[in-house]
């Protein structure tokens, strides 16, 4: 069986309504990570995948803001696995990074989770064992905290978004971790879908309010969403509110791991049609899904503005806060590289040319502050002191987009090459254009051991990650 072109790009394949919503799950909270297969491309074979409880995506974990999560995953994968919540503020030994945190589950064995959860918001789960294989095969799921008072929305509904790198056959491609990903831009797929299928209509109401929560589970790939003569108003990025506004430029932009929250109010009539097309990569514009009307929910959409309460977050004193520089470097096209070339009159810095290859050779493609690290085990990038305020000034000096993520702690994004940025942004995860500078401040108020890494999983494990210590 081949797949035609139509169903082989992605987003251009026939799709139900009913297929873009997901498994809903109540406070029973178990999870199983094992092989299963999934319907990912209407018409065609299953896929072999790697899910949770047998789903892809797996199954959506409600809770309401102040509750306490009690998780327990058994693993029944051939290999060793971990289960990290990715945007939590959660205590370390929690947090699901194997040798770090936590010893790995072994095939058969199992871990308890448990931990309060002070913030609303929307956040996911997924493998921190092998995670370029494990979450490209179909493990990832979405992590939602309601709030205490949630606004008043007609629906709530997750998009997790994702792509699949596929065979003709419609199996997941192999050749993981090769180099040509590892130095460039990552694992892209070839199969763009909407909580595990490739989808082309979402059913709406005229006159219904959506609150639509959007989730970056991808490799690699990272989304610019486009809503036509839809008006997004954004109220929360990576779960965290904020000032209500539009996305700039009309575009949502989504790197591997972050989220955002929008309104979206259906004022188009019954019968209309509503594309939403992802257009971050120049030559790679195509329509994710077409918002269907179908019906009317009402003749006037709710006109009450959505602005939600803040989480309980440690503000910064900026005043007092210590700067620290990190520096991304490394991967093809290394500019570093590129400029000693130049500083030479075209001729190579042969020293150069030998540290590179041997990075190479040994899969030490990306770097922090010129560390190379492919372990999740090592000797801290940084520690901090418990209670202080830190800025962290990133320069992204490569030719890639890099979504940096901090794991246990938020930030707030304080600037983009100079130039302070608006409506109060806090993220857990915040994407480098190449060559962006990026400041972020937050409060070293977790203690332990974190992650701090680049979500483009190719590039975590090929060096791009570190640990800082807080004490």
């Amino acid at each position: 069986m081949r797949l035609s072109r139509r169903h082989f790009l992605a987003g251009s394949a026939a799709f139900g309504a009913a297929a873009a919503g997901v498994h809903a799950q109540p406070a029973g909270k178990e999870l199983v990570p094992a092989p299963a297969r999934a319907a990912i491309v209407p018409g065609q074979r299953e896929t072999d995948v790697w899910a949770f409880n047998g789903m892809v995506p797996g199954p959506v974990l409600r809770f309401r803001q102040g509750e306490r999560a009690r998780i327990d995953v058994t693993n029944r994968l051939a290999q060793e696995t971990t289960v990290h919540w990715h945007g939590l503020r959660l205590p370390n030994a929690m947090d699901g990074v194997p040798h770090l945190t936590q010893p790995p589950i072994p095939p058969g064995g199992r871990f308890l989770y448990e931990f309060d959860l002070p913030d609303a918001g929307t956040f996911w789960y997924h493998p921190h064992a092998s995670s370029s294989e494990q979450v490209e095969r179909g493990l990832a799921g979405a992590f939602i905290v309601e709030e205490r008072e949630p606004p008043e929305v007609d629906r709530d509904v997750v998009w997790l978004l994702d792509d699949w790198r596929l065979t003709q056959e419609a199996a997941v491609a192999g050749e993981f971790g090769n180099m040509m990903d590892a130095s460039h831009a990552g694992r892209l797929g070839n199969t763009v879908t909407i909580n595990g299928r490739v989808p082309e209509r979402f059913a709406v109401q005229a006159g219904e309010r959506l609150r639509l929560r959007l989730i970056n589970a991808a490799n690699a790939r990272v989304f610019g969403l486009a809503f036509g003569d839809l008006a997004p108003t954004v109220v929360t990025l990576d779960g965290q509110p904020l000032e209500p506004h539009p996305p700039p430029a009309g575009r949502v932009v989504l790197g591997p791991g972050m989220r955002a929250d929008l309104i979206l109010d259906i004022a188009a009539p019954t019968g209309a049609t509503l594309p939403v097309t992802d257009t971050f990569y120049a030559r790679g514009r195509y329509k994710l899904v077409d918002m269907a009307v179908e019906g009317t929910r009402r003749v006037s959409p709710l006109t009450q503005p959505v602005r939600l309460a803040a989480n309980p977050l440690s503000v910064p004193d900026l005043s007092a806060a210590e700067r620290i520089v990190i520096e991304l470097g490394g991967g093809m096209m290394d500019p570093r590289l590129m400029r000693a070339v130049r500083e030479r009159s075209g001729q190579p810095d042969p020293e150069m040319i030998r540290q590179f290859r041997e990075r190479m050779a040994a899969g030490q493609v990306w770097t922090l502050n010129g560390q190379s690290v492919t372990q999740h085990q090592h000797a801290p990038l940084l520690t901090l002191r418990r209670g202080r305020s830190y800025v962290f000034a990133m320069n992204n000096d490569t030719a890639w987009h890099h979504p940096m993520h901090l794991h246990g702690m938020t930030f707030r994004v304080l600037s983009r090459n100079g130039q302070a940025v608006p409506h109060g942004e806090w993220r857990d995860t915040t994407l480098l254009d190449p060559g962006e500078r990026v400041e972020i401040g937050f409060v070293a108020d977790n203690p332990g051991d974190w992650m701090f890494h680049c979500h483009v999983l190719e590039h975590q494990e090929a060096g791009m990650m570190g640990t800082i210590r807080v004490t």
